[in-house]
Parts: C-alpha cells; sequence; structure tokens
C-alpha cells in the first residue's frame, strides 16, 4: 500500500489525511510546530496514521503532498523526495505570503517554484482548487452524472497519472491543464478556482484563464 507523506497539517492537509486514511492508505503527516501538537489529529486517523517531522514525512513518502504557505516552500526538505511524486496544494495568497514579482507578472507559477526547489522530484499541481471540506463530501462514483472535476498539471506524464488515479478513487474526474507551467490556469482568482464543475466546465474554465491577475502587472 502507498504511503502518503504530508507535509503541512493546515485544512487541506488535514482533510487529505482524513480521506487517504479512509481509503486504506498509510500517512506521515509533518507540521511545523512538530509530531507532539499533531497527536489529536492522529488519534483521530487511527493506525494508518502517524505524526512526523518533515524530514522524515519526505523519506517515508512513497508519494508525498506539500501544503503549506507558498512562503515557506523553500524549508520542504529536497534530499528525500527526489525521484518521487510531489502533489502541490499550494496557492498564492500575497496577503499572506507577501508579493512574489515573478508571479504577480505571470513569469513563473507556484508549483513551478516548488519544482526549482525539488529538481529532482515530480511536482504535480493537485487540490489547490478545492475546499478542504468538499475533499471528503463532494466526490461520487466514476460515470455520475455532472461528477465533479479537479485539475492538475506537470511535466511528468507519470505524475498525471498518480493524481488521476487518486482523484479517481476519491470520487473526481480529472482534467490536465498540461505541463507545469501551465498550472497557473488552476491558481487563484482564475475561472476554475474552488468553482464545483465537471469535467466540460472544468476544461471551459481552463480556457478562459488570465495569466496575469487584474492588477497585478503593475
Amino acid at each position: 500500500m502507498t504511503t502518503f507523506g504530508i507535509i503541512g497539517a493546515g485544512h487541506i492537509g488535514s482533510q487529505l489525511a482524513r480521506a487517504l486514511t479512509s481509503h486504506g492508505y498509510d500517512v506521515v503527516i509533518a507540521n511545523s510546530r512538530g509530531p507532539e501538537t499533531l497527536a489529536d489529529l492522529v488519534g483521530e486517523l487511527g493506525p494508518h496514521a502517524r505524526a512526523a517531522t518533515a524530514q522524515e514525512a519526505a523519506e517515508a513518502a512513497d508519494v508525498a503532498v506539500v501544503t503549506v504557505p507558498l512562503r515557506a516552500y523553500t524549508a520542504i526538505p529536497a534530499g528525500p523526495l527526489a525521484g518521487k511524486v510531489v502533489l502541490d496544494t499550494n496557492n498564492y495568497y500575497w496577503e499572506r505570503d507577501g508579493h512574489i514579482p515573478e508571479l504577480d507578472r505571470g513569469e513563473a507559477t507556484v508549483s513551478g517554484l516548488l519544482q526549482a526547489h525539488l529538481p529532482d522530484a515530480k511536482v504535480a499541481k493537485a487540490f489547490n482548487h478545492i475546499m478542504a471540506a468538499d475533499i471528503t463530501t463532494t466526490g461520487t462514483p466514476a460515470g455520475s452524472p455532472h461528477r465533479r472535476a479537479l485539475g492538475t498539471a506537470s511535466d511528468f506524464p507519470e505524475a498525471i497519472d498518480v493524481v488521476t488515479r487518486l482523484y479517481d478513487e476519491l470520487g473526481f474526474d480529472t482534467v490536465s491543464a498540461g505541463a507545469l507551467d501551465e498550472s497557473w490556469r488552476l491558481e487563484r482568482d482564475r475561472p476554475a478556482y474552488v468553482v464545483r464543475q465537471n469535467a466540460e466546465e472544468l476544461r471551459a474554465n481552463l480556457a478562459k484563464g488570465f495569466r496575469v491577475r487584474p492588477g497585478d502587472a503593475g
């Protein structure tokens, strides 16, 4: 069984841990405050989960999930993630993270920054444009009418395959935005962001996306 190393135990990280353990996956979860602060969450999650440091979560992971504030992405340990698929749920909130000029100018993407920090990993955008509670409440079986779709993007087909299988298992169709340089189409304030949409609607919203957000170009 695949072990997921989740680095970040906020709303998305915690909810993904719930979803994954409920499907029988092992989860090693870390936050910035230390494993002891995750005792209640791990107790809730049961025997398939344990708390650890970020380094330990990265080492244990068959697939890693990075779900930390963007300002903290450079603290993610790169060495133990080499060769691994890394799911990036991060979003750019300049109010929280401070302005990052290359993002404001549309010269970079959130997941592209993480890929540059983890040059030997296989980064894929995932779970960034869905509210945390919806991860465990809005999935439906394959073939359901108007099944909700979630997007991904990666430079690695095998990473997109991992996301596609996971989305399907949790009850969602998958639409790929393409390579990681196109992952901006799934980012904050774009038409595809935090909207309940089926695959056809998601494809349309991805196509309508704008790389530079109004007011950001300076």
